[in-house]
């Protein structure tokens, strides 16, 4: 069939058929509207009330946000956030890649240990949390194992080092298996044939590492830590159930401060505007590190 034939049968298309598309991403633009935009649009018109839920909302203007910028507890529960993030955004991204790098090889059972590395992944957080409390707790599996070696037992979710470095271990332990496999597809998706023009060149792995691994995986890294960061500072399921953001306050991360805020100090005005603040400091890292890396492109 010619080109012009194609195009005359093309222009013979019914009007509706062009719409069957449509059609098709229609419930999930439904979905997308309900529970994001929707509840975005409304959470910034709350930002600018004075609102509890009960009473009608008045209009403050920019107070909230004014409020914000002098609130001690809002910017050191960012400022935890922030350190957490720096822990747990180069970790994963190292374990991740380093776990992959070990999978795509030719070894036996590696179906079985990639299943063992994911399976964390299909687990809620909030199931998560609870089976590393039953772990870390003060009469849990680790330190039942510390008595019987005679060891004393460590107060992990009761001292607030402690209390930090168990919700990093099981953030860790919960996401790595889901970058491992990111990380695998961008590995697979390099060509054979630079590493195999490069070890004929006598280049050794570390000097192939650097030069071709990490370079072509560059649209892969940008994805990752990009992912990574907004959940990181989106953590608050997991800290929920595995500390209760305790002992004190030294784990009441970000989300969880704002969540108190507006559903226990019944200040929704106030926890909407901090969401409106994390959601454009979240917007201006990923910005500034999609720039950065000039959008994973070399």
């Amino acid at each position: 069939m010619s080109a012009q034939a194609s195009a005359a049968k093309l222009k013979k298309r019914r009007p509706e058929q062009g719409l069957i598309p449509y059609l098709f991403v229609l419930p999930n633009f439904l979905i997308f509207a309900t529970f994001i935009i929707i509840p975005t649009i409304i959470g910034f018109v709350y930002s600018f009330h004075e609102y509890d839920g009960l009473n009608p909302m008045e209009f403050i203007g920019i107070d909230n946000y004014k409020e914000i910028l002098t609130n001690n507890e809002f910017w050191t529960a960012l400022g935890k956030t922030g350190l957490y993030a720096l822990i747990v955004v180069p970790s994963i991204y190292c374990l991740a890649l380093l776990v992959a790098m070990m999978l795509i090889q030719q070894l036996r059972a590696k179906g079985f240990f990639r299943a063992i590395f994911y399976w964390p992944t299909m687990i809620s957080f909030i199931i998560v949390g609870l089976t590393w409390k039953w772990i870390f707790g003060d009469f849990g599996v680790f330190n039942y194992m510390m008595t019987l070696f005679g060891q004393e037992s460590i107060s992990f979710l009761s001292d607030p080092f402690y209390a930090n470095v168990s919700v990093i271990i099981a953030t860790i332990w919960s996401r790595l298996g889901f970058y491992m496999v990111i990380f695998m597809a961008g590995l697979q998706a390099i060509p054979r044939d630079y590493y195999e023009a490069a070890y004929l060149d006598g280049a050794s792995k570390p000097r192939v590492f650097w030069s071709i691994t990490l370079p072509l995986l560059k649209p892969t890294t940008v994805l990752v830590l990009m992912l990574t960061l907004i959940e990181a500072f989106k953590a608050y399921p997991l800290l929920f159930a595995l500390t209760g953001g305790g002992p004190g306050k030294e784990t009441t991360y970000i989300v969880q401060y704002i969540y108190e805020t507006g559903f226990v100090k019944q200040e929704l005005g106030m926890a909407s505007a901090m969401s409106v603040v994390l959601f454009v400091l979240i917007s201006l890292f990923t910005a500034l590190q999609f720039k950065l890396s000039k959008g994973g492109a070399d």
